[in-house]
């Protein structure tokens, strides 16, 4: 029967918003992410602009003056042309091309950021971003505006673009006239306006030298001119504007952001102990742990590291000793499977915070697998009891799971997957470790469940499991629910690549699960078609399997082995479920 019972409140008093994210607070934030929403928001508004105008003059306003006189004015520019204005106009045509806009622009960003005793990062951004906006729109306007160029002899070989907005304009509209503005603005002295004066002017002869060759209408080199324009605006509202400007965090930032959450949450009754695995859990990432829980309410958590010696499972033990109302556990499988064992039949709460490679009870219990996530969820839902796997056997003490624990190729996997591959891959290696296991000899089991008699297999690994799903969603044991009251024994013995087969297609659909076994005892006889998968449940089971074979507890290696013992105890783990979990 399920044992899992109603959700209670777990906070006394409800908690007043603290943060839009778990784990964030505006004084941890340095203004630039809410700089870059409104530059990308104005930029498509800017984009929008410019293509309406550009579809406008080649649409409905299409020979209205003044877009009538248009073909006169370059026709006039041809008719001026001489030798020494041609050779002038490609000298300013020049500035405004591509190589020469971005080695402009990287010489001055590095200049700015290299040159002066405190690096000017903001500058550089302004006029990095300014620019590389403009050939965006750029981009988007002559993909929406097909224009043919104007029809006279044009001194340039023609780009692949369209006439409609004049690419050459717009970028040097945003370098010089965003150098002006640095220098309008930063430069102290007699010199600061004729600078900014001869910047203003380039962007200028680059339009009409693109008239003069005989490249652009117009109101292509206006566009151009317009678009450099918008693109500097935005960007320097948003970065360069007061009020607005994105300042570095302060460096006391997490104190900050703890005092301000401790500020506005009301104080939830009793200790809380937060037990890390500190392979796994940096710094950082307990700072962030420490400010979901001051929004929660739970004010000077302590923090208690796990050690070689000792995974959890004592520290654990001596928060129940000390009246803690609360433990969270942050580690992987291992780390979360001795916390549990010492806090089984306690009463005493735990949040599970997946920061390991497997993270399988997290995963089955729906929590987010971030870790800041995962717990705000838990903290914001309610305390549920589930199951937990006994488990002892040969040389092996009696201990308890709240996974996975198995024999055979499920445990060999785990014992072939170094820490440094699984550090680099996450949970992939242990897919790597499987293949390399594949060619182990199967093993030959008897299997007592419950009352009933000696079922007799052979299979390549037998998993005892409190859960279903593994990594990647996979439904590993597809009916196991960790508060149904028993657990699941699956069996996969599959024959050569087609039996492989026909048991990923098995673990695919999905199976419900197997019948339990009658007040009689009666089982399932063993397949004779050679079913690659079988599945049972059972209160109490005992294997027995020849020849010796690795085992695992929760992903844990725990040595060679004939036996296995395993009996469930029902509820007897009270977890923090997210709102609306089962």
């Amino acid at each position: 029967m399920p044992t899992a019972l109603p959700e209670r409140p777990v906070r006394a008093t409800a908690e007043p918003a603290a943060s839009p994210r778990p784990g964030r607070s505006p004084a941890l934030t340095s203004g630039s992410r809410r700089a870059a929403v409104r530059i990308g928001a104005m930029t498509v508004c800017q984009a929008a602009l410019l293509v309406g105008l550009g579809l406008l003059i080649t649409g409905p306003a299409d020979g209205t003056w003044p877009l009538s006189s248009e073909d006169q004015v370059n026709e006039g520019f041809e008719r001026l042309r001489t030798g020494a204005l041609s050779d002038a106009s490609l000298i300013a045509s020049e500035a405004g091309n591509t190589g020469t806009v971005v080695i402009v622009t990287v010489l001055a960003c590095m200049g700015l950021i290299l040159i002066p005793r405190l690096p000017k990062w903001r500058e550089a951004v302004f006029l990095a971003v300014s620019v590389s906006l403009q050939a965006l729109v750029f981009l988007v306007i002559s993909t929406c505006v097909d224009r043919d160029r104007p029809d006279v002899d044009r001194l340039d070989a023609s780009p692949p673009t369209a006439s409609y907005t004049s690419g050459h304009t717009g970028a040097a509209t945003a370098l010089y006239a965003g150098l002006a503005v640095l220098a309008l603005s930063r430069i102290r002295g007699p010199w600061r306006k004729a600078v900014g004066g001869l910047l203003l002017l380039v962007p200028l002869l680059v339009a009409v030298a693109r008239l003069y060759r005989g490249m652009h209408h117009p109101t292509d080199v206006l566009g151009g001119l317009l678009n450099g324009s918008l693109s500097l605006l935005i960007v320097g509202r948003a970065l360069m504007s007061d009020g607005n400007i994105p300042t570095p965090a302060p460096t006391n930032a997490m104190d900050i952001a703890l005092e301000a959450a401790k500020q506005r949450s009301e104080r939830v009754a009793g200790q809380t102990v937060v037990i890390v695995n500190p392979t796994v859990t940096d710094d950082a990432e307990r700072d962030r742990l420490r400010l979901v829980l001051e929004q929660h309410g739970r004010h000077a958590a302590q923090f208690v590291a796990t050690t070689a010696d000792d995974p959890g499972g004592g520290q654990a033990a001596a928060a129940v000793r000390e009246g803690a109302s609360l433990v969270v556990v942050c580690g992987g499988d291992g780390t979360v499977r001795a916390v549990a064992d010492a806090l089984a039949g306690t009463g005493v709460p735990l949040a599970v915070v997946p920061c390991g490679t497997g993270n399988l009870l997290a995963r089955n219990l729906g929590l987010p697998l971030k870790a800041a996530d995962a717990l705000d969820a838990a903290l914001s839902g309610g305390a549920r009891r589930i199951d937990m796997g006994r488990i002892e056997g040969d040389s092996l003490p009696a201990t308890r799971f709240t996974a996975i624990s198995g024999a055979g190729l499920d445990a060999a996997m785990l014992e072939n997957t170094g820490d440094r591959a699984k550090s680099a891959l996450g949970w992939p290696a242990y897919v790597i470790a499987g293949v390399s296991s594949l060619r182990a000899p199967r093993m030959s089991l008897s299997i007592r469940l419950d009352s009933g008699p000696v079922l007799h297999r052979t299979a390549r690994t037998v998993l005892l499991a409190n859960i279903g799903r593994v990594q990647g969603g996979a439904a590993l044991v597809p009916a196991a629910e960790p508060d149904d009251g028993v657990l699941d024994l699956a069996v996969f013995d599959p024959h050569g690549p087609t039996g492989w087969l026909r048991a990923v297609g098995i673990l695919l659909r999905g199976r419900s699960k197997a019948p339990r076994p009658s007040a009689q005892g009666s089982f399932p006889p063993a397949d004779a078609t050679g079913t690659p998968v079988e599945y049972f449940t059972f209160r109490h089971a005992e294997i027995r399997f020849s020849p010796v074979q690795p085992r695992e507890i929760d992903g844990d290696p725990v040595g060679p082995g004939r036996l296995l013992v395993a009996e469930v105890e029902p509820g007897a783990l009270t977890v923090l479920l997210p709102a609306g979990g089962e």
